[in-house]
């Protein structure tokens, strides 16, 4: 039974890694402009709903050779994750209610608390919490380093392409993130990462 179980857990973590970044991906070919618009601010509110359980499966592999590490970046993952939320959420109402950047900006402006807390202070530490997974998965050898090194590659190109809204670069770090996201998420979908043997927990290189 339990071996089943695992089996299934694996499966979603698999699926929920390879369904992130390729979500993420497709939801940059729907901005309108410098704005996410409403179909891909929709599209980038379910990509992160599958983000927040994708970065809590890498986090998870960290949690023998770095415990407190893993505990507290799966807060930082969910906490970062939704404040992505909320950005897709401006992009949809803001076109549907046809508000401009400049007016929503003023309006976020007279509530600075707030709107830290919910948007501008998640967003660099969603890019950050990333960053510093893939090194810690790298110096754990717990992913091959390979995946790592592209990961972090598309990780510092990340917030460029989203603070200029840059597309062509904003594909090209959707597409970095996502190769090796989609190898670890088709390779854990074969592995039993929740009852790994103590000797190996990354995937077959």
């Amino acid at each position: 039974m339990k071996t089943a179980t695992h089996s299934l857990d694996s499966k979603f973590a698999g699926l929920t890694l390879l369904l992130a970044p390729v979500l993420l991906l497709i939801s940059t070919f729907f901005w309108e402009g410098k704005e996410y618009g409403v179909t891909g601010g929709t599209i980038l509110v379910i990509a992160l709903v599958f983000w927040i359980p994708a970065l809590c499966v890498l986090y998870y592999l960290l949690r023998d050779k770095m415990p407190y590490v893993s505990r507290i970046g799966i807060v930082v993952s969910i906490y970062s994750c939704v404040g992505g939320i909320n950005f897709g959420f401006v992009g949809v109402y803001s076109s549907i209610f046809s508000i401009s950047h400049q007016t929503y900006l003023e309006g976020f402006s007279h509530y600075p608390v707030a709107s830290n807390l919910l948007l501008f202070w998640p967003g660099p530490l969603f890019v950050i919490n990333l960053f510093f997974l893939a090194i810690s998965l790298i110096r754990t050898r717990t992913i091959p380093i390979w995946t790592g090194i592209v990961l972090c590659v598309g990780i510092l190109t990340f917030p460029i392409s989203r603070i200029l809204r840059i597309e062509l670069l904003a594909h090209f770090s959707d597409i970095l993130m996502a190769i090796p996201l989609l190898y670890l998420g088709w390779a854990f979908s074969k592995t039993s990462i929740f009852n790994p043997p103590k000797s190996n927990l990354s995937p077959s290189v």
